[in-house]
């Protein structure tokens, strides 16, 4: 910086960022793009590849671009003044962006790796956004609009044509027929006209894992509701598996326990504006992270945070539940969220530490996520006022997070923590909810244990209070500290005992590898009682099977990627 004044070297940072941002764009972009072709050619590795990929592209570039205004400011790379006009600058240069919100969080990011800021600073950072909220835009690109036909069939037949891929339909015809039958019913249901008004599409297409997924809204009078079509391909051609109607079923499929979809957009603002009217109980931050900007995902969730703060007393609290042994978890009862920190030290008999938790937290993020591990978004350095936590909360954090959470006089100081969505830890849930739903909810808390099996992930502490009800009654799984690879564990059958002394022994008589795994011990773990056991025991009584386990593990160490479908059954059109 010898020879530059303050303005050029500006100038200089700040198109260094935006070239950063571009670059982490056309990335992005690239790896995308090959979505289409993945669906088409079934290539279900490729998938995963580029699942992967995608991930560390953002982390990648602000490295690079960190490392270099290093060198460009040397000396003054702390120099406030500077970023304050490199940001002036920056904001001028992103201003005309279709994107421009992405852009101002990837700036954020450049900003929190130099300072490390703790709390927010206005002068340096976008801590609200420098413009005003994007308009809609008129040249229609994100949606396609179907007007009123002669009939719902005629409808999604030309819907269908629309979105053909470079392979053929196994039986167009049959699934338009399916189609059409679902929404008239659904028509039906809510009491709405037998006339559609229009339909509106997304124009690209949704994909992830093995599915592609048309997303829109149906209108009908005074009525309007989501319309998804899941489709699958298999050596036949592709069809339509399942069409989803509801919001319900929408919300479940943008899950915050499911991995990230692969859409080209190039106003993101637009579609997490449409996907919202299809689910308006979802976040605008969990619409951005759903279609894979995590990053902005969490300034949203931030600003909805301060907004929340800004205009309510309520107060942070230890969230409800058992406490556990690795983890303080607070919440504010108005906000759905909960705060999860590491404690500085882990009770006997947990034998992890601080570094091994970040690292399955790291896992998750990267792995597929099968709609039941929670997706947690890692803040740093955040700073609220003291008077917003509970006495108890403030005694619990200084006793067992004294390294990470500094309590000042004023305010509290947090060094790094996991925000995740709120959910009912399932042992309250249970004891709270009514017959019918407890018992669906401990079926689907076999269903869970299967589901995270199919993707090569042992939970490894399988008590009900690691488990969660997500606000659709759909059950989840939050606790990973004990996760591990499914293909590393060594399943056994407990040997018999050879004595009587054995037999009552309270220790094992037998060796006990490091791995060894014996599902038979995993019903005194889950720990249900009476009728829950019962139902349990109905639906689940082979995950206390060796051979279960053995045939699972065979057919994950064989490559063979199991299906998960983020919709029930009944959802599904017949292929007869």
């Amino acid at each position: 910086m010898k020879h530059f004044t303050i303005s050029r070297v500006a100038n200089l940072g700040a198109n260094a960022i935006q070239g950063a941002f571009e670059t982490y764009q056309a990335q992005f972009k690239i790896i995308t793009h090959r979505a289409n072709w993945r669906f088409v050619t079934r290539d279900w590795y490729g998938v995963q590849s580029d699942a992967a990929e995608r991930l560390d592209v953002y982390k990648k570039r602000v490295k690079r671009v960190v490392a270099e205004i290093r060198e460009l400011l040397e000396d003054h790379i702390q120099d406030k003044l500077v970023w304050a006009s490199m940001k002036a600058v920056y904001s001028g240069l992103i201003a005309t962006r279709d994107n421009r919100e992405l852009a101002e969080t990837f700036f954020n990011s450049v900003t929190r790796q130099v300072f490390t800021t703790v709390g927010v600073d206005p002068l340096i950072e976008f801590v609200d956004t420098d413009f005003d909220t994007p308009s809609s835009s008129t040249d229609n690109t994100l949606c396609r609009i179907y007007p009123k036909a002669t009939s719902t069939f005629a409808l999604i037949r030309t819907i269908l044509t629309d979105y053909e891929f470079d392979v053929a339909y196994e039986d167009k015809l049959r699934d338009v027929q399916g189609i059409a039958s679902a929404i008239d019913s659904q028509l039906q249901s809510i009491g709405a006209s037998p006339v559609i008004d229009r339909i509106e599409m997304v124009t690209s297409v949704f994909f992830r894992g093995k599915g592609a997924y048309l997303v829109g809204r149906i209108f009908s009078g005074n009525h309007f509701f989501p319309l998804i079509l899941s489709l699958l391909h298999i050596e036949e051609g592709v069809y339509v598996d399942a069409v989803l109607l509801t919001e319900d079923e929408a919300g479940i499929l943008f899950s915050f326990a499911r991995s990230y979809f692969r859409i080209e957009v190039e106003r993101p603002h637009e579609l997490v504006r449409f996907l919202k009217t299809l689910m308006p109980l979802k976040r605008r931050a969990e619409l951005y992270i759903s279609i894979g900007y995590n990053s902005h995902g969490k300034t949203e969730l931030f600003r909805s945070l301060v907004r929340h703060l800004e205009n309510t007393e309520d107060h942070f609290q230890i969230a409800r539940g058992e406490k556990g042994m690795v983890m303080v978890v607070f919440t504010m009862p108005s906000f759905d969220v909960v705060f999860k920190i590491i404690k500085d030290k882990f009770a006997y008999p947990k034998n992890t530490t601080r570094q091994e938790v970040m690292a399955q937290y790291r896992m998750v993020f990267q792995h597929d996520r099968a709609g039941r591990l929670i997706d947690a978004q890692e803040f740093e350095h955040l700073k609220f006022d003291r008077k917003r936590f509970s006495d108890e909360l403030l005694a619990e954090l200084q006793r067992d997070t004294a390294k990470t959470v500094e309590i000042k006089e004023d305010y509290v100081i947090i060094k790094h923590a996991y925000v995740e969505r709120r959910v009912i830890p399932l042992n309250l849930y249970i004891r709270e909810a009514d017959e019918a739903s407890a018992q669906a909810a401990v079926i689907d808390c076999g269903n869970v244990i299967k589901d995270l099996a199919a993707i090569n992930i042992f939970p490894g502490d399988m008590l009900l209070k690691n488990f969660g009800v997500t606000r659709h009654g759909r059950v989840v799984f939050y606790d990973y500290d004990e996760l591990c690879w499914l293909a590393s564990c060594n399943f056994r059958k407990m040997p018999e005992a050879q004595s009587y002394d054995e037999e009552v022994s309270t220790r094992p008589w037998y060796p006990v590898g490091e791995n060894d795994t014996f599902p038979e011990e995993f019903k005194y773990f889950i720990g249900l009682q009476g009728t829950l056991r019962q139902v349990f025991m109905k639906h689940h009584s082979d995950l206390f099977e060796v051979e279960y386990w053995q045939q699972i593990q065979a057919r994950v160490l064989q490559g063979e990627l199991l299906d998960i479908l983020p919709y029930q059954q009944t959802r599904r059109l017949s292929r007869v």
